[in-house]
C-alpha cells in the first residue's frame, strides 16, 4: 500500500471514529468497565451494602394470565442511523416489580403520583414465610417472623416464589405455577399489617392477594361472574374437596385493606431477596411520576449497613 493510500486510510478512519462518538475521539470516552462496578455507599458517614430487590423486565418478561398482550419493545433509532438509541416501550404497568396505585382498586383513590415519597422509604425488614402450592400467609406467620415486624416498617416478605418468576427465553416453564399456585396474602393477614401499622408490603409473588382470591376464580367483577379460569376452580374442587368461593369469598380483599389505609403493595419481589432475608434494612422503591397511573414499575432496593 502507498504512503498516500495509507494517509487515506487513516483519515478515513478518523473520520469514523469522529462519527461514531458525536467528534469526539474515542480517548474523550469513559470506560463501561467502570460505569457497571459497584462501589461503597456512604450516607452521612455511614456505610451500607446495596441489594437490588427486583425482577428484571424485557419483551419476554412473564405478565399476569388475561393481561392483554406482553410488553411490546420497538427498536424507534439506532446507534448505526442516528448515534444514539431510544427504544419504545408498550406495556401495562403490572409487570415486573412494580407498585400499585390504591386507585387500582378502588374508585375515588390516590393514583400513583399522588403517594406521598415519604411512604416510599423507611426501615423495614425482608422475612422469611416459605410457603407451598395456595397456602396463606397468615397472622400467626407475620407475628412470628424475623426480625420482628414494628410499627411503620416495610415489610418484604420472602415465601421462596421468586425462584420460579423469569424473563428468559424459557420463561413458559414456570409461568403457570407462579401466577396460578402461588401462595399469597389473604384478608386475615391484611388486617393484621394494617393494625401493626406498617408503611408497605413487598411480596415475591404474583400479587397482593392470594391468586384464588383474584379475577382468576373470581369473575371480573368478583360478584359471581364466570371465573377466566373455570378450570382453576374446578382443581381446586378436586384438590380439596370444597368450593373455592367458599374459602376465598372476598375479592382482592388484601389490595383493598391496605390500600385505602395509604400502605402500598409492591409485586414481583424477587433479585437478591435471599441475600438480605432475615435482615433489617433501609429499603426504598420509587413509581415514575405518571398522573393518573393505576401502577408503576419500581426498583426496590435494600440498603443494609455495614458492620464494622
Amino acid at each position: 500500500m502507498s504512503e498516500i493510500s495509507k494517509d487515506v486510510v487513516t483519515e478515513m478512519e478518523d473520520i469514523l471514529e469522529r462519527y461514531l462518538h458525536g467528534s469526539l475521539p474515542r480517548s474523550a470516552l469513559g470506560d463501561p468497565a467502570e460505569i457497571v462496578k459497584s462501589r461503597p455507599l456512604k450516607i452521612l458517614g455511614r456505610e451500607f451494602d446495596v441489594y437490588d430487590l427486583s425482577q428484571p423486565f424485557n419483551e419476554r418478561t412473564q405478565y399476569w394470565p388475561g393481561a392483554a398482550a406482553s410488553p411490546e419493545i420497538t427498536v424507534v433509532r439506532n446507534h448505526a442511523y442516528a448515534r444514539a438509541a431510544t427504544r419504545k416501550i408498550c406495556t401495562t404497568m403490572h409487570v415486573a416489580t412494580h407498585m400499585d396505585a390504591p386507585y387500582h382498586v378502588e374508585e375515588g383513590y390516590p393514583t400513583i403520583d399522588q403517594i406521598p415519597l415519604d411512604r416510599c422509604i423507611g426501615e423495614g425488614v425482608i422475612v422469611s414465610i416459605p410457603k407451598k402450592e395456595w397456602e396463606i400467609i397468615t397472622p400467626e406467620d407475620l407475628e412470628k417472623a424475623e426480625p420482628q415486624i414494628r410499627e411503620g416498617d416495610i415489610v418484604v416478605i420472602n415465601t421462596g416464589w421468586h425462584r420460579y418468576f423469569s424473563s428468559d427465553i424459557c420463561y413458559w416453564r414456570d409461568s403457570a405455577r407462579y401466577y396460578l399456585f402461588s401462595p399469597g396474602l389473604y384478608k386475615e393477614g391484611a388486617e393484621w399489617l394494617l393494625k401493626r401499622k406498617v408503611k408497605g408490603v413487598a411480596q415475591d409473588v404474583q400479587a397482593t392477594d392470594h391468586p384464588l382470591a383474584t379475577i382468576l376464580v373470581q369473575g371480573i367483577k368478583g360478584m359471581g361472574d364466570p371465573p377466566i379460569m373455570q378450570w382453576l376452580a374446578d382443581l381446586y374442587k378436586k384438590k380439596t374437596g370444597r368450593d373455592v368461593r367458599e374459602d376465598f369469598p372476598y375479592w382482592e380483599p388484601s389490595h383493598r385493606i391496605l390500600y385505602t389505609h395509604g400502605i402500598w403493595g409492591i409485586e414481583n419481589a424477587g433479585g437478591d431477596i435471599d441475600k438480605v432475608t432475615g435482615k433489617r434494612a433501609l429499603i426504598m422503591a420509587f413509581p415514575i411520576k405518571w398522573i393518573g397511573g393505576d401502577a408503576s414499575m419500581v426498583r426496590l432496593v435494600a440498603l443494609v449497613e455495614r458492620e464494622h
